[in-house]
């Protein structure tokens, strides 16, 4: 199994789109291996769900492996413990901080406008179709996005000890997950569905982001995208280029994967 990060592994987020170079790389690793998505994303929102018909990946670990996927087969899911789901909304609107999910086809956000300000930053543009973060109190979640800079990351992860919050990549914002699951576990449980090895000492994988630095210790082989945190570089078996420097393809050659 290969398996990519999205976003700024995959996606650059400057172009809007899935670097020419790692997309053709896909195609020629997908001859001979499979090919997994690891992301915080939920692949199956219209947000997402693009890039996962651009990539046809054979499975998807979603939203930090709280759900796993292959084609139209749910394989496993993890739901937010409802009462503290409320107390984070409850706290996180009192904070003034931005936390909320992309369900279906809208999003949801306690302080919206923090949200529009930050794409606005980031991506130059916020199209986002938002609404009443009420609602995520009646609906299956599985994680939650924080929108903010590091120290309130760090501010929640104090107050609420169950959760932890692996910062983008940019350290923007960050994914928000119960503890005791990872892109590593979804990995894992992939494997065995296809009945590979487990320990995925045969298993490659890329990234860019704190919600990586498991996945990218676990594999076989881990490789870090030139443009990525300094953690996850620390940790990896190989540094390639960055994501605007064909950094797939070129650790993709370098390991002899084609």
């Amino acid at each position: 199994m290969i398996s990519f990060d999205l976003d700024m592994t995959l996606l650059d987020h400057k172009t809007g789109q899935i670097t020419p170079s790692a997309l053709k790389a896909v195609e020629l690793l997908r001859k001979r291996h499979r090919i997994v998505l690891a992301t915080g994303r939920d692949m199956d929102n219209y947000y997402s769900c693009k890039y996962k018909d651009i990539l046809k990946p054979d499975g998807i670990v979603h939203m930090n492996g709280t759900k796993i996927t292959v084609g139209d087969t749910l394989l496993y899911e993890h739901t937010f413990d409802q009462e503290l789901l409320k107390d984070l909304l409850s706290y996180c609107d009192k904070q003034g901080f931005a936390i909320g999910a992309t369900i279906g086809d809208n999003d949801f956000y306690i302080h919206p406008e923090v949200v529009e300000e930050s794409d606005r930053v980031h991506w130059g543009i916020s199209g986002r179709r938002f609404g009443d973060p009420k609602q995520l109190l009646n609906m299956k979640i599985r994680t939650l996005a924080f929108v903010g800079n590091e120290y309130q990351a760090a501010q929640i992860e104090r107050d609420f000890p169950s959760l932890r919050l692996p910062l983008f990549a940019g350290k923007h914002g960050a994914d928000v997950l119960e503890k005791g699951h990872s892109k590593a576990d979804g990995l894992r449980l992939l494997a065995k569905y296809f009945g590979e090895d487990p320990s995925l000492k045969n298993s490659v994988a890329f990234g860019d982001s704190m919600n990586d630095i498991e996945i990218i210790q676990a594999a076989g082989t881990g490789v870090a995208m030139g443009n990525a945190v300094e953690e996850l570089k620390a940790c990896a078996d190989l540094v390639t280029d960055s994501i605007e420097k064909d950094g797939i393809w070129n650790a993709c050659s370098q390991l002899g994967l084609f």
